[in-house]
C-alpha cells in the first residue's frame, strides 16, 4: 500500500492500492486541473494529414498558415510533436502474413542502369525489372530496355523460370501496359496479360491504386535492389546487354544468399526449404508473348502488321478483324472465329494464301507461270504442248508471252481438245503463232468437221476421181489437155 504521496510539495493524506493506474492517480492528485479549458486551439489534425499529400505542402507551411489563424496557438514545434502523435495513431499498419507459394510482387525500379553499344558505344537506360516471393521474400532481377507489354511479360516469364515453379497470385501495379482500365473494386486486363495468366494459371490481382502498402513486397525488393544491386553498379561500365545481365545475377545470387538480420537462414534456404515446392510446376511450354491490335481489311484483302501485309478472305475487305501477333505467327479473328493463320514475316513484304483469294485472282496467280503453261498444254494434246513450248522458247523473257500462251490455252473452253490439237498441228507447220491465227484454225477445222460430205450418184454420166487423175497423167507429155475435146470421143 502506498501510504502518504507528496506531489509538487503537497501532502494528498490518502492512501491508494498498489494496482491503482497513473491517470487515475494523477486525477485525484491534481483534481484543479480537471475541466480546465484548453488555453490554445487545437488544429485539425486530419486536415493537415490530409494537406501534406499534396506536392509542395510542408509543415512550416501549415503551421504558419494556423499561426495566422490562431496567433496563441502552439508554436512550431509543438506543432510538429502533436501531428507526429496523431500520425502515428492514424497510420497504423497491418503486418500481412503470406503463405508458402501463394504470393508473387512484380514492379520495376525508378533508376535505370547505363548499357554501352560494344559498337557504336551508345548508352541505352535499362528498366530493372524486380519480382519477390511473398513467404521467402526469394527476389528475381533483369534488366529490359523498356516497359511495354512484351518486356513486362517476359519479367514474368523468366521470374516463373528463376522461382522453379507457378505461385497462385501475382500482384502487380496497374501500368498501362497491363491493365487497360481500373475501377474501385475491378481492374481490367488487356488480353495479352489474360492469356499469360490463362497460359500459367495464375490469378492476377493489382494493387489498389495509390496504395503501395498493397505490394509492400515489391516496394521493399525494389528497395533491395537499388541498394544491393545498383548500388553496386555506379561505378562500372556495362557493354551489351549480355554482360549486364550476367552481372547483374551475380548480385542477385549474392543478394538471395545473404542472411536476415534479424531472422535465420536467407531467402534462398527459405525458398529452398519451404517455398520451392509449393509453387505450381510449370507449363510444358513456355508462354509466346502476344499483342493484340484491331486492324481493317484493305481493299486488296490484306491487313497491315509492322509495314508487313497478311491476306484474309476476301469477303472481309472492309470489315475490322481483331489480330493476335507473336514473334512466329499472325492470326486474326472475326467476330471470335480464326479466319486466318500466317508465320510471321520479316524480309517478305506480302504473304498471300491461295484460300483468300477470289476465283479469278486465284486462277491468275497460280497458273501465270511458264510450268503451269506447259502442264495445261499437256494436257490437250501432244502438238498444243509443243506450240505452248515454242512460243516461251522463241521469248527473250518468257514473261511477255505469257498472255498468249494463256490466250491460246483459253480456246479449249470453246473448242474441243481433238480440234485445238489439229489447230495447233497446223500453225507448227506454219509457223504463225498468234492467238488469232490460231483461233483461225479451230474454226476451219470446226468447220470442216461440221460441214455434210456431198453424195456421189452412181450412172453413167457422173464422172469419178479416176477419170480426173487418167487425164491428168496423160497430159504430162507436155501437150495441151482439152476438157471438151475428151467429152466429145467418149460420146461417140
Amino acid at each position: 500500500m502506498i501510504t502518504t504521496q507528496a506531489v509538487s510539495g503537497v501532502y494528498s493524506g490518502r492512501n491508494w492500492p498498489d494496482t491503482v493506474s497513473d491517470t487515475a492517480l494523477r486525477q485525484q492528485l491534481y483534481p484543479g486541473n480537471l475541466g480546465r479549458p484548453k488555453t490554445r486551439p487545437e488544429p485539425d489534425w486530419a486536415t493537415v494529414h490530409q494537406e501534406l499529400r499534396h506536392k509542395g505542402v510542408t509543415l512550416a507551411l501549415l503551421w504558419s498558415e494556423y499561426h495566422e489563424t490562431h496567433p496563441t496557438g502552439y508554436q512550431y514545434s509543438q506543432f510538429c510533436d502533436r501531428y507526429k502523435a496523431y500520425q502515428q495513431r492514424v497510420d497504423v499498419v497491418l503486418r500481412k502474413h503470406y503463405h508458402p507459394g501463394e504470393h508473387c510482387f512484380v514492379d520495376y525500379a525508378g533508376p535505370t542502369v547505363p548499357i554501352y553499344d560494344p559498337v557504336t558505344g551508345a548508352v541505352q537506360a535499362a528498366q530493372v525489372f524486380v519480382a519477390v516471393l511473398g513467404y521467402s521474400n526469394y527476389t528475381f532481377v533483369d534488366l529490359h530496355p523498356q516497359q511495354t507489354t512484351p518486356w513486362w511479360i517476359r519479367g514474368h516469364v523468366d521470374a516463373f523460370a528463376y522461382f522453379g515453379g507457378v505461385p497462385k497470385i501475382v500482384v502487380p501495379d496497374n501500368p498501362k501496359p497491363l491493365v487497360t482500365h481500373v475501377e474501385r473494386f475491378d481492374a481490367i486486363l488487356n488480353r495479352t496479360y489474360q492469356a499469360f495468366a490463362a497460359h500459367y494459371s495464375v490469378a492476377i490481382v493489382p494493387a489498389r491504386p495509390r496504395k503501395p502498402r498493397d505490394k509492400a513486397a515489391a516496394e521493399a525488393g525494389v528497395l533491395l535492389a537499388e541498394r544491393r544491386i545498383l548500388a553496386k553498379l555506379r561505378h562500372e561500365r556495362l557493354v551489351g546487354w549480355d554482360g549486364a545481365r550476367e552481372r547483374v545475377r551475380q548480385l542477385l545470387d549474392a543478394l538471395n544468399a545473404h542472411p536476415f538480420q534479424k531472422l535465420e537462414g536467407s531467402r534462398r534456404s527459405w525458398w529452398e526449404q519451404e517455398e520451392r515446392a509449393a509453387l505450381a510446376p510449370l507449363p510444358a511450354e513456355r508462354f509466346e508473348d502476344e499483342a493484340w491490335r484491331v486492324a481493317t481489311v484493305h481493299r486488296d484483302y490484306h491487313i497491315e502488321v509492322d509495314r508487313r501485309y497478311y491476306s484474309v478472305p476476301y469477303r472481309l475487305v472492309g470489315a475490322k478483324v481483331d489480330v493476335r501477333i507473336t514473334a512466329t505467327l499472325v492470326e486474326c479473328f472475326h467476330d471470335h472465329v480464326r479466319v486466318a493463320s500466317h508465320p510471321r514475316i520479316t524480309t517478305d513484304h506480302w504473304h498471300t494464301l491461295p484460300e483468300h483469294m477470289p476465283p479469278a485472282h486465284r486462277a491468275m496467280t497460280q497458273d501465270w507461270n511458264a510450268d503451269s503453261f506447259q502442264r495445261r498444254a499437256g494436257q490437250i494434246g501432244p502438238h498444243t504442248a509443243r506450240l505452248i513450248t515454242t512460243i516461251l522458247d522463241r521469248a527473250q523473257i518468257p514473261e511477255q508471252f505469257f498472255r498468249r500462251c494463256q490466250g491460246i490455252l483459253g480456246l479449249a473452253r470453246t473448242y474441243s481438245p481433238t480440234v485445238l490439237e489439229q489447230a495447233a498441228q497446223r500453225a507448227l507447220q506454219a509457223e504463225s503463232f498468234a492467238v488469232r491465227a490460231v483461233h483461225a484454225y479451230c474454226e476451219a477445222v470446226q468447220h470442216a468437221a461440221a460441214a455434210p460430205r456431198p453424195t456421189v450418184p452412181s450412172h453413167e454420166n457422173v464422172r469419178g476421181s479416176a477419170y480426173y487423175n487418167s487425164a491428168i497423167e496423160g497430159a504430162t507429155d507436155g501437150t495441151k489437155y482439152d476438157n471438151t475435146d475428151a467429152e466429145r470421143r467418149e460420146r461417140k
